[in-house]
């Protein structure tokens, strides 16, 4: 054990690791069906009171300044909400005026290489990498790939996503609109 009062992920046994991880995949992966089936309002219920969402813009930067290949919170990004934002985007989804989804995509996640790199008492923070397919209309097809750094909150027997900070490999988005939530 750390000399900490609160256990890392490292001091657990490898029992509590593995169902740890399971909770927490189980958790994306419920996470990720409700988004493909587009019931939002239950993937509301998934999301912290306080949650910070945010895609920072990627940049291509030189070897030597790779620390600025994003930008940083506080500057641009291409989504950064909060909670008010989210819902106000789920309602325009669900209420048909948002044009860029009217009619609505066609979406699947995929999540993987899940890894939990933090406890911090009722918090854990997870790592994991995506790959976002989303078709529309006859012929539009979008995909965004990369990763997800969320921390989740334990609430009750699940959790909730209290933060979750979205990093594509993409630095030219090519897709008529990001409407969708990843």
């Amino acid at each position: 054990m750390s000399t900490d009062l609160m256990p890392t992920y490292k001091d657990l046994d490898t029992s509590e690791r593995m169902l740890l991880l399971f909770e927490v995949e189980e958790f994306l992966k419920h996470e990720a069906s409700l988004l493909d089936e587009r019931r939002y309002n239950d993937w509301l219920e998934l999301i912290a009171e306080d949650i910070h969402y945010w895609m920072p813009v990627r940049r291509t930067v030189m070897a030597a300044n790779i620390e600025e290949e994003f930008t940083r919170p506080g500057e641009v990004a291409f989504i950064d909400d909060n909670r008010m934002y989210l819902e106000m985007r789920i309602k325009r989804l669900l209420v048909g005026s948002a044009w860029a989804e009217n009619p609505p995509s066609r979406t699947r996640h995929f999540i993987t290489n899940v890894r939990v790199t933090a406890i911090d008492g009722d918090e854990i923070t997870v790592s994991s990498n995506f790959h976002l397919y989303r078709t529309r209309l006859e012929s539009e097809e979008d995909s965004w790939i990369g990763r997800r750094e969320d921390v989740l909150r334990r609430n009750g027997n699940s959790f909730k996503l209290a933060r979750r900070h979205v990093f594509i490999d993409q630095t030219v988005i090519l897709s008529q609109n990001m409407s969708n939530i990843f």
